[in-house]
């Protein structure tokens, strides 16, 4: 396993995007909010945790730069990864750590597009049993997903212990003054069916059960389905947690495909319409008809009508789409320019 620590670098103007991140994020979704309900969906959180899914896919040098510039600087950036190709293991996550060390991000990985292996693990849909609380409860989910979190699931949680500790993740020999008090977990694609398994495992211990009290929200765009079938009510409070992003003609969320096993979708569902991201009744289910993946494919390289007229396009797949659409109108990209799309696409306020 490769574990590797960098400072997110204080960032130059124009930024950072959110000045106030640290604090925003400790606000939001706390427990109990709206006298007892499952707290909205909050966009800023959206935009900051979709930045964080889609630079997932870069280097541990960009991920703590790109972080640093979103508002999260001279916090910790701790890279934990693990390939094992004759498994389809192609897992890596990113652990953000504010300087105070009360905040903690868990950025999944999703598949790598250049790897052949990474993708036949996709397909390995399988049959493996996630254990949730008491070992009577065993739930049925995608085998190659939950390879790759398990493989990943023992250095992650001894670095998340580090924080709950109050330790620095950039030297664990040193305290941060603050003990971990709000966690997040996101992910784009299969970075989000793993963000939403690590949830579903945050029971089967004490110490587990002290990250999950701090589980603020699970924030995934574009994921597929994991889990086959409806979650008992003891997780009923982590999918009330789970926010999952769908734009929609993106096909992913619909796979994969029924022919290869039933699955379905847990959590809430938001679905981008007529410029914002509204809940989604009925949530996406799985594809029945095969011919939409190739026809999908097929549509990227497509103009004008005929594009158009495709019910899917796996080009709406893209990190950087669910970016565009999830942008608060009027803030600056993570590039420090101000995208005229986001103008168009772009979710809640205006600065």
């Amino acid at each position: 396993m490769r574990i590797r620590r960098l400072a997110c670098p204080p960032p130059r103007a124009p930024f950072p995007v959110y000045p106030d991140l640290v604090d925003a994020l400790l606000a939001a979704h706390q427990p109990g909010d709206a006298g007892g309900a499952v707290p909205a969906r909050d966009p800023q959180v959206a935009h900051l945790l979709a930045t964080c899914a889609a630079y997932a896919y870069a280097d541990c040098d960009t991920m703590a730069l790109i972080t640093g510039r979103m508002g999260l600087e001279s916090g910790a950036c701790v890279e934990v990864a693990q390939t094992v190709d004759a498994m389809y293991i192609f897992a890596t996550a990113y652990l953000l750590q504010s300087r105070c060390g009360r905040l903690a991000i868990l950025c999944f990985r999703g598949t790598e597009p250049n790897s052949l292996l990474n993708w036949l693990g996709d397909a390995d849909v399988g049959s493996e049993a996630l254990r949730l609380g008491d070992a009577s409860c065993l739930l049925r989910v995608h085998a190659g997903f939950h390879r790759n979190l398990r493989a990943l699931r023992l250095g992650v949680m001894e670095e998340l212990r580090l924080a709950l500790e109050g330790r620095s993740l950039l030297d664990p020999r040193k305290k941060t003054g603050h003990r971990l008090q709000a966690l997040y977990l996101t992910g784009h694609s299969l970075g989000g069916a793993m963000a939403q398994l690590f949830a579903l495992t945050l029971d089967q211990s004490p110490q587990d059960r002290a990250l999950g009290d701090r589980l603020r929200a699970v924030y995934t765009f574009g994921q597929p389905l994991v889990v086959g079938g409806e979650l008992p009510p003891t997780a009923a409070p982590i999918a009330d947690r789970c926010y999952r992003h769908v734009l929609a003609r993106d096909p992913v969320p619909g796979l994969p495909p029924a022919g290869w096993g039933a699955l379905v979708h847990a959590g809430r569902e938001y679905r981008y319409r007529d410029g914002s991201w509204q809940p989604s009744d009925p949530v996406t289910a799985q594809l029945t008809n095969l011919r939409e993946i190739p026809n999908s494919l097929l549509a990227m390289f497509a103009t004008g009508k005929r594009r158009a007229s495709m019910r899917y396009t796996l080009a709406d797949h893209g990190p950087h789409q669910y970016l565009a659409a999830l942008r608060p109108v009027g803030k600056i990209t993570e590039f420090g320019d101000r995208d005229p799309e986001c103008l168009v696409r772009g979710d809640g306020a205006t600065d």
